[in-house]
């Protein structure tokens, strides 16, 4: 009986364990997911804003469209700083951070007021700010493995 019981727990124990690695690749995986579709969202801004710079020169509407693109790109890197990542990634997630806050602080010097100051976005390095940010793409895909 005694040896019936220690198997038990002994098999208990171990599928506790079991779940437990589980729990921690899904959360893993999971960061992975957000982490990358952060970088992707900046990514596709980056690649745009050249285009939608040289339109909001031009055309009223499309500074307000640039105006924002940029809040919003704003609200998403705050909502993305406060996620509380997997042990495995915690040092990705502060370079991360440390990147975003970089990024969120061009951002706030090209809006002003709430209100676009186009000419300081030309002269800022908010693309340059962003492509170093996806430079971390490959690190945090690797999480995922």
């Amino acid at each position: 009986m005694r040896k019936l019981m220690l198997l038990f727990l002994i098999l208990s124990s171990m599928m506790l364990s079991a779940c437990s690695l589980i729990e921690g690749a899904n959360n893993s995986l999971e960061y992975v997911n957000q982490a990358t579709e952060h970088i992707n969202k900046l990514s596709n801004f980056a690649e745009q804003a050249p285009q939608m710079m040289k339109d909001a020169a031009l055309n009223p509407e499309a500074k307000q469209e640039l105006e924002n693109q940029l809040n919003g790109l704003k609200k998403e890197i705050e909502q993305f700083n406060l996620i509380s990542p997997p042990s495995i990634a915690k040092d990705i997630h502060q370079q991360l951070v440390d990147k975003n806050e970089v990024l969120l602080q061009e951002i706030n010097k090209v809006v002003e007021n709430g209100h676009l100051a186009l000419d300081k976005l030309e002269n800022s390095q908010l693309v340059n700010t962003i492509n170093d940010i996806t430079g971390l793409i490959d690190r945090i895909k690797n999480l995922g493995l």
